[in-house]
């Protein structure tokens, strides 16, 4: 469970665990609500999660949305029938309300750009590229020790891109995200939107990528919750991996229902 401190963050009067109605939540899925994978397509679906997510989400009025790197419909499909309010492709996408239509906030990247970027795939055995039209994503967890050679290869094939897109590390991924997007951006969006606001948001999450999302919360009078894992080590991280995310939202849930 939540350590000590955190707990008692989460407690006190117009916490998460003691006003939930108060809140609105913003959940990272790769490693917050999904255990880490050798490749995206190999993740698991935890029994009772989907039921858990929808249950939440309607006990909150639609102040549940997920903030994630993949693109929207892989996290539909993930969490199938669940269409929540989302951000994709960290900020690139959205879907403003449950069941609504996926918008595109930043063009595609050049075509050319992205026949390069899938190149790597046959100068870098083991690494592979991922196309998600505004983003470019090029995991490495099979094959770690490339980390600097990939890096180097990235920044010289954005040179002449550097006004369009910037590259962000993450857990054994490069990812290429348009100038101006975060998961930071599409939270402060959302709070403006009418299931979520006047809430106090609480972004969960696990990387890199979710660090603009949580200085975004605090901000707004929120908080972030860092889950451990390759980026948080146990010291500075809130929750110890999915499971314990699992237990922290259903003790939220037990707590609307009370209401």
């Amino acid at each position: 469970m939540p350590s000590l401190d955190i707990d008692r963050e989460l407690t006190r009067d117009d916490g998460l665990l003691n006003h939930p109605e108060r809140c609105a939540l913003f959940l990272d899925v790769d490693g917050t609500l999904l255990e880490m994978a050798p490749s995206p397509e190999s993740v698991r679906v935890p029994s009772g999660l989907i039921s858990l997510l929808q249950e939440l989400s309607t006990r909150l009025g639609g102040a549940l949305a997920l903030l994630t790197g993949r693109q929207i419909h892989e996290a539909d499909q993930l969490l199938a029938p669940l269409k929540l309010p989302a951000s994709g492709v960290h900020g690139a996408q959205v879907r403003w309300v449950a069941g609504g239509r996926i918008e595109t906030c930043s063009p595609e990247l050049p075509t050319e750009l992205v026949a390069q970027l899938m190149a790597l795939e046959g100068k870098m055995p083991g690494v592979r590229s991922e196309a998600k039209g505004p983003g470019f994503a090029v995991h490495y967890r099979v094959v770690p020790h490339v980390h600097d050679a990939l890096e180097a290869e990235l920044r010289r094939l954005l040179t002449d891109y550097a006004s369009k897109v910037v590259l962000s590390r993450g857990r054994k991924i490069f990812e290429i995200i348009p100038i101006g997007t975060t998961k930071g951006t599409a939270l402060v969006s959302f709070v403006e939107q009418a299931a979520f606001a006047g809430r106090k948001p609480i972004m969960i999450g696990d990387d890199v990528g979710d660090e603009p999302a949580f200085a975004a919360a605090g901000r707004l009078g929120g908080m972030g919750l860092r889950v451990s894992g390759e980026h948080f080590g146990a010291d500075a991280a809130n929750l110890a991996g999915p499971a314990e995310v699992h237990q922290l939202l259903a003790r939220v849930l037990e707590r609307l229902m009370r209401r």
